[in-house]
């Protein structure tokens, strides 16, 4: 910076400081979150939508590092919401509690964990779970490698798979939901947090399978073909969507979708405003980005819990499956 700009700056804090100008405190409040990159599209809808309402004077950062990710974050005191797809876990639970950090569960949503394949696979009409356990369960590693080894009426060629990193959410209900056990898994697959990275994958490899939450391949579907899924002790195909979700046909991969909100943050109003936005205007922005919204009694709940402060998870660390929202959303909470 050269003198004459040093004085201009100088004359323009001078101005500043004798007529108002916004002090740095004045300036944007700001509420951080972080985590789920599946709970990523309805935060940042949400987000840009508050922002909008409140004129500049409150800043929304969305990160994505995953649900574990964020939950560490979280846990250490870094941001004020983490977005999760799954329930937080006992370990997590344990690392928030040895931080002092206590927390508000709210559900905001319902996603469809929807099973990908490239458009220019013509042998796979339908999955059935037993068929992707055959593919993704740990024993599978090294040994199931191509398509005719699920099932012998597919091609003899090779099984490329895509799914969530080890940090993601999804990753973790997936394998609870197919293989019976959270994290048990094949490690011979190309993983990622970033869906758009499991999108690309699979859009460029006809022997491509992939999964991730129902936003990105209602994003993506001219590039993708999402697959009908065949449940246990069923004989009927069913595609992931907005009616198979609220009617709980599409079963195992619905699941409800979480932020989770710091006590602290709760006693600063601008985390207040936007949590109660979020729970507001959750049903109109979730439905926009491609997930299915709650009932309106389950938003009405959740609002109610949030300004009661209930801390605490309803899980208790464990997932489930099939989780009915009337019953956690009355349950308990446990820190």
């Amino acid at each position: 910076m050269n003198l004459k700009q040093f004085k201009t700056l100088g004359a323009a804090v001078m101005v500043a400081t004798l007529f108002g100008a916004p002090s740095l405190s004045a300036q944007a409040q700001t509420v951080k979150i972080d985590g789920s990159s599946t709970v990523y599209p309805i935060s940042e809808a949400v987000a840009e939508e508050f922002q909008k309402a409140k004129k500049g004077t409150i800043k929304v950062t969305v990160g994505i590092s995953g649900t574990g990710g964020g939950f560490k974050k979280f846990c250490r005191g870094e941001t004020d919401i983490s977005d999760a797809s799954r329930p937080i876990s006992a370990k997590e639970m344990q690392a928030c509690a040895e931080a002092g950090i206590r927390y508000v569960e709210l559900p905001v949503a319902f996603d469809a964990l929807t099973v990908v394949i490239n458009p220019k696979n013509t042998w796979i009409k339908e999955f059935k779970v037993e068929e992707l356990k055959k593919m993704w369960e740990p024993g599978a590693q090294g040994k199931i490698t191509k398509w005719n080894q699920v099932n012998p009426a597919w091609p003899d060629a090779p099984l490329k798979l895509f799914g969530a990193g080890s940090d993601s959410g999804t990753f973790d209900y997936f394998t609870d939901a197919i293989n019976g056990k959270e994290k048990a898994s094949r490690g011979d697959f190309t993983a990622s947090e970033d869906d758009n990275v499991l999108v690309q994958g699979v859009s460029r490899d006809v022997n491509a399978i992939g999964y991730f939450g129902l936003a990105y391949y209602v994003e993506n579907k001219d590039k993708l073909k999402a697959v009908p899924i065949v449940n246990k002790g069923s004989s009927k195909a069913v595609m992931p969507s907005l009616e198979t979700v609220m009617d709980g046909t599409y079963q195992p991969l619905a699941r409800p979708i979480f932020i989770y909100v710091s006590d602290k943050a709760i006693g600063r109003p601008e985390v207040r405003e936007f949590v109660e936005y979020y729970l507001t205007h959750g049903a109109k922005l979730s439905k926009e980005v491609g997930y299915v919204p709650l009932g309106s009694q389950h938003y009405d709940l959740a609002l109610k819990n949030f300004k009661s402060k209930k801390l605490g998870t309803g899980f208790g660390g464990k997932a489930e499956v099939g989780v009915r929202l009337d019953d956690l959303l009355h349950r308990e909470a446990k820190l």
